[in-house]
């Protein structure tokens, strides 16, 4: 009877850890659980009281800020030019604009594929006065990549752009340029 007894008691106690042991695991991944879904609000609090990692302003309330890097005293001229070295027929929408420097603006050029095949080409621009190639930002442009045109295809393909306001002031007129050429060893024949 004593070692029915002193077992029993072996079991009760083992019973009794192994509850303790659960409950304490249970109370950590509880407080584990908590923390994680507190360092939501936490890592809000920290970027904001600090500064870093700026919230978009929908999320902080707040509304754009419009672009203040216009210069309203100025107006640049903007000429649009094209030359095509190759079976298309490609131009500006417009032969000019006029801009304000930091003014964000677009134009348009149309190119069409007159061939029967489709054709790789791609767009490289230049400009005049040279200076002015370190003022002319764009921010989108087809130039970026080469050009799929497809049998007979017409594309409007947009140029998006600003000039740097520290352009200097004796520039009163910018051409942009472009030469869309074929692709060399990049053909693709129609079926």
């Amino acid at each position: 009877m004593d070692k029915r007894t002193n077992g029993d008691s072996e079991l009760t106690s083992g019973k009794s850890l192994n509850r303790q042991t659960l409950g304490k695991l249970l109370l950590i991944a509880g407080l584990m659980f908590g923390f994680g879904y507190a360092l939501i609000p936490l890592y809000k609090k920290i970027c904001d009281i600090t500064g870093i990692n700026i919230l978009t302003a929908q999320e902080t309330g707040l509304q754009a800020v419009g672009n203040t890097q216009v210069d309203k005293t100025r107006i640049i001229t903007v000429e649009f030019d094209a030359n095509a070295q190759g079976p298309w027929r490609f131009r500006p929408t417009v032969n000019s604009l006029q801009v304000h420097p930091g003014e964000m603006t677009q134009v348009i050029y149309e190119v069409v594929n007159t061939q029967a095949r489709s054709i790789n080409a791609q767009a490289i621009p230049s400009y005049a006065p040279q200076q002015a190639q370190a003022y002319f930002k764009k921010v989108e442009c087809f130039c970026f990549q080469q050009q799929t045109l497809k049998p007979n295809e017409a594309k409007q393909m947009p140029v998006v752009f600003y000039i740097d306001p520290a352009l200097p002031r004796n520039v009163k007129t910018i051409t942009l340029s472009y030469t869309f050429f074929e692709v060399s060893g990049q053909l693709q024949k129609s079926i």
